[in-house]
């Protein structure tokens, strides 16, 4: 495979077949999509370059003279630092504090510029700050992932047709987060014209059920979560409620307990959003028909996330001291190198720590010379 840039590798993410951490379900099929293969790390690179494009093509964003602003907890924003470092488009991001230091420092990275909000005032402050900056600077665009359609289109047209690819025969449940809501969508508007009794579930989490209020027509009602990623408090305009069959409702916990078991049964290190969806997968599975097919969405790196409190917690590190020299192994566990230097190595002496560095000694003052 070969790209012009790190922009044509976005998308054709993998599938794979979860088999180890919902083995009390043999009967059913669990597959999810692997996200975090694009170059940002995550899905919302589809999206990000998706939105840049499209303000091109209309005229909107224009090289040498726009700018681009947006709120993000994180992912959004760093895809769009890929795509404005490639693009020459200065950026600013705004994040509230309670998202991770790894994803400030990552969009910083790109060499986008990163404000950062009190976890108290919410993201709609993030949101407020972005439109103060672009009444600053009017050369300033807000791409607005939460309602811009070209979000959702590149769900539709183009993650759904590589689903459709490698499952031509289509799955029973869909099963996903929402965030900007644009990918559950997006994905699930194309997969039901060709599947009509696909089941679509929503992720939330249990502290902030406003996409069950909103379907049951009741009073929203959010709280503080942990579960980075999803659930800003809204229905993002680009969640089509219509569509979804049902919520699952996950704790925090869950969505930790989740996060960690992957990496060590699967092999897939991931973010608590992901944890959220495989609890959400977890809770459903005995529920479901035998042969059911499921999909879910991994989508992000777990590595963005090793500051969370209680989320990576424990495993087994421990330092040890090595006391044996290496010239007491036989060859054949040693590097060739080893092995050519092992008579070098037999006669270094142990490490001995150096004594602190004496200041020098005056230097004497030169007889004085006799004149005679």
């Amino acid at each position: 495979m070969k790209a012009d840039s790190i922009l044509g590798v976005v998308g054709n993410t993998p599938h794979v077949k979860l088999s180890n951490i919902f083995r009390d379900q043999p009967d059913k099929d669990v597959w999810i999509k692997l996200e975090r293969c694009n170059p940002g790390g995550s899905i919302k690179d589809r999206i990000a370059l998706a939105m840049i494009e499209d303000a091109e093509q209309k005229g909107i964003l224009k090289p040498g003279i726009s700018e681009i602003a947006e709120p993000t907890s994180g992912n959004q924003g760093i895809g769009l630092a890929i795509a404005c470092a490639l693009k020459g488009y200065p950026l600013t991001l705004v994040i509230p504090s309670h998202y991770s230091e790894e994803r400030r420092r990552i969009m910083a990275s790109y060499g986008a510029k990163v404000e950062v909000i009190p976890i108290e005032r919410g993201f709609d402050a993030a949101l407020f700050r972005v439109m103060h900056i672009a009444k600053e600077r009017p050369q300033t665009w807000i791409p607005n992932q939460f309602t811009n359609p070209s979000a959702v289109r590149i769900h539709e047209e183009v993650t759904a047709a590589e689903i459709l690819r490698d499952f031509p025969d289509g799955f029973d449940y869909l099963i996903t987060g929402v965030g900007s809501g644009s990918h559950i969508t997006g994905v699930a508007k194309a997969l039901k014209e060709k599947f009509p009794k696909l089941k679509v579930y929503a992720v939330e989490p249990a502290t902030s059920d406003v996409i069950t209020a909103t379907m049951e027509g009741r009073p929203i009602e959010h709280l503080q979560h942990k579960i980075q990623g999803i659930a800003a408090g809204f229905v993002p305009p680009n969640c089509d409620v219509k569509l979804l069959d049902g919520v699952v409702h996950v704790s925090n916990e869950e969505a930790f307990e989740y996060a960690r078991r992957a990496p060590r049964e699967e092999g897939l290190f991931c973010g608590m959003s992901t944890g959220a969806s495989l609890a959400a997968v977890a809770k459903m599975l005995p529920k479901m028909e035998p042969g059911a097919r499921v999909l879910t969405f991994n989508y992000d790196l777990g590595d963005r996330y090793l500051s969370v409190p209680d989320l990576f917690v424990g495993g087994d590190i421990s330092f040890v001291e090595v006391d044996s020299p290496l010239t007491a192994f036989p060859e054949r566990l040693l590097l060739p190198s080893q092995v050519a230097n092992k008579a070098r190595l037999a006669n270094v002496p142990p490490y001995v720590e150096p004594l602190p560095a004496q200041p020098a000694a005056p230097a004497e003052a030169p007889a004085p010379a006799i004149l005679g």
